[in-house]
């Protein structure tokens, strides 16, 4: 819960505030004082009776009624601080940024929880403790450097450190990015980041919230809120990029199967962050370049000009944005080319991206921006390069460039790398309300980044022709473990996921009759162990009665055999999918292409269950392999929204089956329009 006296108090009292400004809690009221808040303000401290010129009080007893307290002292005296100040002093919000509480011990843990029952008891707010503070138009109640100038419509930083918060801006600052609040939530011992995001949704107001959402999360306490109120902002018209850290794995457990060994809690994350519309970033730099593309204006579509007086820069550029899918298209209006290359210095190039030298001027800028803007059609958006060449002053370039950031409908994404030589034209740039970008590269891969990140998912399950209740009969009258080949098939069907034929034989006699009702050419696999192949417990393009006599004898004594299963045998990409259960945040979902591939490539995308058609399709689309699945060299591809079909039919079973907690189909083969799974295992845990 966040209070509107944790936002805008009309009183603050800085406990443990003092006159060295070295110290968190004096730095913290110096900050409040330089940045003119406009309440009243105090200080508790027992030696002094101001401090920095703000009259102190020697105890929380002592004060007057009071909306927000900063605590900057020792942990062990900050829950009889808050008892007084909740009870007595109708206090309704709180920000602790003493350490010393969960994240050093178990007896801080329990004074944290106990601060927590105090205030929600008297329905207050807390931030921290272990952090920083935050940052609203109200206050500046942080102890630390820069304090950012407040733009209203910019963007919100909300972060789980408060050093990083600090670095994010140290980032963001000099690059033109402003923010409008800034929140640092420590040990989240109340409030996290999804405490803010829904606070964040709840007051949201068109006309005066900002759009840009940045966030910086350690943990994950609940998907759930954090995915319905991030994708509501987005849906109202906000953009959102985060990092998720802490999400890697030194080491996993040995798992049954490739989802078990693939699946984990970065997985889901970015499953999450897939389904509710969140731009994923690794790190500071690239959040920032995302924020400030986000406020640049919008690409209405992939194709991308290149502005440019240097070699270099535009190649590297042009690599970053074909491999994320933007395109630089080559210009097909010979007449426009002529007329502008009229206009350029001799030995400039009007192809794409187009050079216009080292010793381009404004003069000729202006008519490249005009070209692009105006006559070549295929182009969405322009990239401009312009650094220092040393030749001359170039003060001219950069107000021409912040006449045409305002004036063209096209989107304009200044690269300004020249942040020493030029560096005032570049501050004279910024001062305007631009951005830059210094480094091509990271503006590269926030684009695709952006351009690759889908809408935020409808709220609907997909039902057509799934038999709930089947699925459900079929589980309850299964046991724990993996399930055999005849659960599987019927689970399948009641889905609708198609599966070659196959029956289970347990004797020579009953294989030959099976051949006889399959047909050549057919499959034999062990059933039993679990990592057929390694065992040599799968027989490919069985063609005669003799050879599936002599496997079957050769199967059946494989160790932990229990039967044979004998199926159809299919051709075409072998195709992978899983799904495993992630505590907290549901079945993540995991596709690529399949059979040895997708341990020795490890190209997966996930998704969150359920899936819509949409996501399937973007988790299909960001595969590395995509190219393969949509065919090449004149090989057969596989039909895409199949596919998304099949992934989403199995999302909707797991929706209705929890029990299942690990899964794999591998291979689904595909060949056109004709998809089937021909192996799967299902480990049910009840």
């Amino acid at each position: 819960m966040i209070t509107k006296e944790l936002i805008a108090p009309r009183s603050i009292v800085v406990i443990g505030a003092s006159n060295n400004i070295s110290k968190p809690g004096g730095k913290l009221l110096k900050n409040l004082i330089d940045n003119n808040y406009k309440g009243d303000l105090w200080v508790v401290n027992p030696s002094s009776e101001t401090v920095q010129g703000i009259k102190s009080f020697p105890s929380v007893n002592d004060l007057p009624h009071v909306e927000m307290a900063v605590l900057a002292i020792p942990a062990s005296g900050c829950v009889a601080a808050v008892e007084v100040l909740a009870t007595q002093k109708g206090t309704k919000g709180f920000i602790i940024i003493s350490a010393g509480f969960s994240e050093e011990s178990e007896e801080g843990r329990i004074l944290e929880q106990q601060i927590v029952k105090i205030i929600e008891e008297n329905n207050g707010s807390l931030i921290g403790p272990n952090c920083i503070g935050i940052i609203t138009y109200s206050h500046t109640s942080v102890f630390t450097t820069p304090i950012p100038k407040l733009v209203q419509m910019s963007c919100d930083l909300v972060s789980s450190s408060g050093a990083t918060a600090v670095f994010i801006m140290e980032s963001g600052i000099p690059k033109g990015l402003h923010f409008a609040s800034v929140f640092s939530v420590g040990n989240s011992a109340q409030n996290g980041v999804e405490e803010i995001l829904e606070f964040m949704d709840e007051v949201f107001n068109p006309e005066t919230s900002t759009r840009v959402k940045l966030l910086y999360i350690e943990s994950i306490k609940n998907p759930d809120k954090l995915l319905k109120h991030a994708s509501s902002l987005i849906r109202k018209g906000c953009k959102i990029a985060a990092i998720k850290a802490g999400s890697s794995q030194a080491g996993s457990r040995a798992a049954a199967s490739h989802t078990g060994a693939m699946a984990n809690s970065d997985s889901a994350v970015e499953a999450l962050f897939r389904k509710a519309g969140i731009v994923r970033c690794f790190g500071r730099e690239e959040l920032t370049t995302v924020a400030n593309v986000f406020h640049c204006k919008p690409m209405k579509g992939k194709q991308l000009a290149i502005i440019t007086h240097a070699g270099g820069p535009a190649v590297m550029l042009t690599d970053s944005l074909e491999s994320g899918g933007l395109h630089i298209p080559h210009i097909k209006d010979s007449e426009a080319k002529a007329r502008l290359k009229n206009k350029l210095f001799p030995g400039s190039s009007v192809e794409n991206p187009i050079d216009f030298l080292a010793t381009g001027n404004a003069e000729q800028l202006a008519a490249i921006i005009d070209a692009c803007e105006n006559e070549f059609d295929e182009i969405d958006g322009m990239a401009v390069i312009f650094g220092s060449p040393g030749l001359s002053p170039v003060t001219d370039v950069y107000q021409l460039l912040n006449e045409k950031m305002q004036t063209c409908k096209k989107p304009i994404f200044p690269i300004l790398p020249s942040v020493i030589n030029v560096k005032d034209e570049v501050a004279y740039f910024i001062s305007q309300g631009n951005v830059n970008f210094p480094d091509e590269v990271l503006l590269g891969k926030a684009l695709t980044s952006i351009l690759n990140t889908a809408s935020p998912s409808e709220e609907k399950i997909f039902m057509d022709n799934i038999d709930i209740p089947e699925i459900r009969r079929i589980i309850d009258s299964s046991d724990n473990g993996f399930q055999s080949p005849e659960t599987i098939h019927r689970l399948f069907a009641a889905a609708g996921i198609p599966l070659v034929r196959e029956i289970t034989v347990a004797d020579e006699l009953s294989a030959i009759e099976t051949a006889q009702k399959i047909g050549f050419p057919l499959v034999m696999k062990v059933v039993g162990p679990i990592h057929k192949t390694e065992v040599n417990g799968v027989v490919l393009n069985v063609r005669d009665m003799e050879m599936v006599e002599r496997e079957f004898k050769r199967l059946i004594n494989i160790k932990d055999t229990t039967a044979v299963l004998m199926a159809e045998m299919a051709s075409g990409i072998e195709l992978f999918l899983g799904a495993k259960y992630e505590d907290r945040f549901g079945h993540v979902i995991l596709c690529g292409l399949g059979g040895i591939f997708v341990e020795v490539l490890k190209d997966i995308t996930s998704g969150l269950a359920p899936l819509t058609m949409n996501e399937a399709h973007s988790m299909i689309k960001n595969l590395r392999s995509y190219q393969i699945i949509k065919g090449y060299r004149g090989k057969n591809g596989v039909n895409e929204h199949k596919f998304a079909e099949i992934m989403v039919r199995l999302s909707t079973l797991l929706r209705f089956a929890v029990e299942i907690k690990e899964m794999d189909i591998n291979p689904l083969m595909g060949d056109g329009d004709k998809l089937v799974a021909v192996d799967a295992r299902i480990r049910i845990e009840k």
